[in-house]
Parts: structure tokens; C-alpha cells; sequence
């Protein structure tokens, strides 16, 4: 059996040679790749020619042997031009990814008859600072993407939740779903959200989810899928009062590879928490990650809502049996008070039962401190029951905490469940 044919790409960057039609004239007919990238200042006059000479490749009859288009350097004053060229079929394409830079809210709505409104053979697409709200054809007829990236959504081209199940139940080749909104105005209006279905559509290859945006809007695409071979979960909510994520604790507690996650780290600054699991032993072919963010600029909201997030239903909380929490500011910043109430750390640990090993930054385990120094007898037994060890970094650090955990520290050695306090040799880089 004769090997199969090696596919030959044409790749085309214009550097200012004279026209690039002109050259695919005389070449033979190969796949054609269209790259323009940052390097020249969109001012510049150089940049303006090889921007001509890549739309009129788009706009030329050589279009449907173009199979791969890379634009990072897109500007609001191109955009109208690009998009008319862009509303036909393009028939061999299989790689697009357009970047609007400084595009703000002022980038037209992308047409509903964009790339003709159908990709059958594409199997990645990456659009940055792009507005789609009437999309779903076009994603309808994608159904060999591998790859789906939808990143700093505007407002003005914000998705429903459930046009976007719509789309994703024809993508069974998907792996990896990039969806992230540029403000917490992609919230879905409570009015007009439909009742989940009684069956949710399974995504057999979906293994990296990355969300940015509130909770509501994940809540109901999760309602309508499930992916039960995810490994990497990224995750960030816009803040919000109160968090209710059931579909987001099914979501994890479906997903097999989660199960084997029992150490995390939890990050706090002036703008978010952060919280990320991961398993610490055993050898895989690739990474495993589950982490949460909360963007909030008041420690007691984050505190507050990430013990809402990860309540007792949340699947991984109740096995972790290390944790390690970290602040990134030093010299603490002004979000820290000193009137922060103890109880929002206490329901923060409160799920934590089979937390062995507890690492605490110097400033974190003064709040931590305060809020387990008041518990003896009984109490002290109820939150961390299974806690072994707490690190705390700094001999300074050390010395206060032992001094205020005395009484914390005697009602477990009493209860036969002592406890060790000793210094954290090296907490690494806070970052």
C-alpha cells in the first residue's frame, strides 16, 4: 500500500515583495495560509500593504484554497472590510483566529453570514474581543471542532446559554472550550431563562473547560451537558452575593479524573481567591487542574463566596488532605481589616473534614489564628477533625500562633487527636 500524499501548505505573509496575488498566479494549487501578526504598528505604512494584500487574497477567487487564517493584529478600521470578504463559504478552511486589539465595545456584531454561515472542515476557531450573538448557525454546521475559543466576549455580542448547548450538542469531536465574557453584563435575564432539560447532551471528548463570566450563565450551559473525561477546569466568576452552583458540583463530581484531587492551594490578593486542586502523586500523560476564581476586592466577600462555592455538596472539598493558603500582597495591602469576623473563616474550614496538612503565609495565619483561638472542648474537635499538622512560615509567626492555640491545641491532645504546629520552610513564590 502506497504511503498517503504529505500535504503541503502555502504560507503567506506579505514583507513588502509587491502584490500577493501576483504570486499566487504562478503558483501551483496549494493549500494557502494567511498569517498577520503584531510586529509592525498598524500606523505604519508597510503594515497597511500587507493588510491589502491579505484581504484581497481573502477576497480573491484563490479563497477556497485557503485553509488556515491567522489575524492578531485586527483593528476597528479593518473590521468592516475583513467581515465583507469573510461572507462567503470558505470551503478548506480548518484554522481561524482573529484578534481585535483595542477594540472595546466599538467592533460591529459579527454576521450571521459570516464564512457563509457554515465550516463544515473547521476544527479550531479562536475569536478574541468579538461580538457573535447570532452565530449558532455557523456553529451548528462546525461539528469537526477540536478546538473552541471564545474569549473577551463584549457585551454588545453576548451568546445565550442555551443557543450555546445548542451548538456544542453537534461538537462530539470537541476537547477543548475556551468561553469568557469581558464583564458580569452577560448575565442571563431571570425572566427569559428556560427551564433545564431532563437530559443533558454528553461532550465524549471534551477535556479542557475554561469559563470566565457569572455563575448564572455556567449554571445553565451545565444544566444541558456533560463531560465526564474532563481533566482541566479553569473557572472564574464575576463576584455576586450569593452563589449557587449545583450543575457546576455535578459537573465535577462526574468527571473521573477529579477524583484522584486531594491537595489544593488557595490564593488571595487585593482583586480575587483563588482556590486550585490537583492530585500530587501519580504519574500522568498529561495536566490535571480544577481551579476556581472569584474576582471581589473585599477579603470578606471572597471568603463568603468562596465558602458558598465550595459548600459541602461540592465533591472534591470533603477529601482534600492538604491545603496550602497563600496572600499574594507583602506587605499585606489595605483590603485586610482587622474587624473581619472570624466565623467566614470557620465556614471556609468547616467542609475541610479530611484536611491533614495545613500551610498558612505569615499574615494568613494571624486570621486563621484569631478565628480557631476562641474553640475548646468540643468545638475544637468539630472543624479540622482530621488535622495532623499546621505549617506556618516565619519563627516569629510561629511563636504567636503557639502561643494562641494553647487552648485550641490542649482540647485536641485531650480528645486523642493531637495536633503538630511547626514552621513552613519555603511557601515558594506567592504568584
Amino acid at each position: 500500500m502506497s504511503a498517503s500524499p504529505r500535504r503541503l501548505n502555502l504560507r503567506l505573509e506579505y514583507r513588502g515583495h509587491g502584490p500577493m496575488l501576483e504570486v499566487l498566479d504562478v503558483w501551483p494549487v496549494l493549500p494557502i495560509t494567511l498569517i498577520s501578526r503584531v510586529g509592525i504598528p498598524p500606523s505604519h505604512p508597510k503594515s497597511d500593504r500587507r493588510w491589502d494584500n491579505m484581504v484581497a487574497a481573502l477576497e480573491s477567487e484563490h479563497h477556497d484554497r485557503i485553509c488556515e487564517i491567522d489575524i492578531s493584529d485586527m483593528t476597528n478600521s479593518r473590521w468592516g472590510r475583513f467581515t465583507a470578504a469573510m461572507q462567503k463559504p470558505f470551503p478548506e478552511l480548518t484554522y481561524l483566529y482573529v484578534f481585535v486589539r483595542g477594540g472595546g465595545d466599538l467592533v460591529p456584531v459579527l454576521p450571521d453570514s459570516f464564512l457563509g454561515g457554515s465550516a463544515p472542515h473547521l476544527q479550531e476557531l479562536w475569536l478574541r474581543s468579538i461580538p457573535f450573538p447570532s452565530m449558532q448557525k455557523l456553529l451548528l454546521s462546525a461539528n469537526r471542532l477540536v478546538t473552541l475559543s471564545l474569549k473577551d466576549i463584549p457585551d454588545s455580542g453576548c451568546i445565550s446559554p442555551d443557543a450555546m448547548a445548542t451548538a456544542l450538542t453537534v461538537m462530539a469531536t470537541l476537547e477543548t472550550l475556551h468561553l469568557q465574557f469581558r464583564s458580569p453584563r452577560s448575565r442571563p435575564d431571570p425572566a427569559s431563562r428556560p427551564l433545564p432539560p431532563s437530559t443533558r447532551f454528553v461532550l465524549p471528548a471534551l477535556t479542557k473547560l475554561s469559563f470566565k463570566g457569572v455563575h448564572e450563565y455556567l449554571e445553565d450551559l451545565l444544566a444541558r451537558i456533560d463531560a465526564p473525561l474532563l481533566y482541566y477546569l479553569h473557572i472564574v466568576f464575576f463576584m455576586d452575593l450569593n452563589f449557587g452552583v449545583p450543575q457546576l458540583h455535578r459537573l465535577i463530581g462526574h468527571a473521573e479524573e477529579f477524583k484522584a484531587f486531594d491537595h489544593a492551594e488557595m490564593l488571595i490578593s487585593d482583586r480575587a481567591i483563588q482556590l486550585s486542586l490537583y492530585p500530587k502523586t501519580g504519574v500522568v500523560d498529561h495536566y490535571r487542574l480544577l481551579e476556581l476564581q472569584i474576582n471581589c476586592r473585599e477579603l470578606e466577600w471572597q471568603l463568603s463566596s468562596l465558602a458558598q462555592v465550595c459548600s459541602s455538596s461540592f465533591a472534591l472539598i470533603p477529601t482534600l488532605e492538604e491545603l496550602k493558603i497563600k496572600e499574594y500582597d507583602y506587605p499585606p495591602s489595605s483590603h485586610w481589616k482587622d474587624d473581619l469576623e472570624n466565623a467566614q473563616w470557620l465556614e471556609l474550614l468547616d467542609p475541610l473534614t479530611a484536611l491533614k496538612d495545613l500551610y498558612l503565609t505569615h499574615e494568613i495565619a494571624q486570621r486563621v489564628c484569631s478565628a480557631l483561638q476562641g474553640l475548646s472542648g468540643e468545638p475544637a474537635n468539630e472543624v479540622l477533625p482530621a488535622l495532623r499538622n499546621l505549617f506556618i512560615q516565619g519563627f516569629w509567626s510561629l511563636g504567636l500562633v503557639q502561643e494562641a492555640l494553647v487552648p485550641f491545641v490542649t482540647a485536641r491532645q485531650l480528645s486523642g487527636h493531637p495536633m503538630v504546629l511547626d514552621r513552613w520552610k519555603d511557601p515558594g513564590r506567592l504568584t
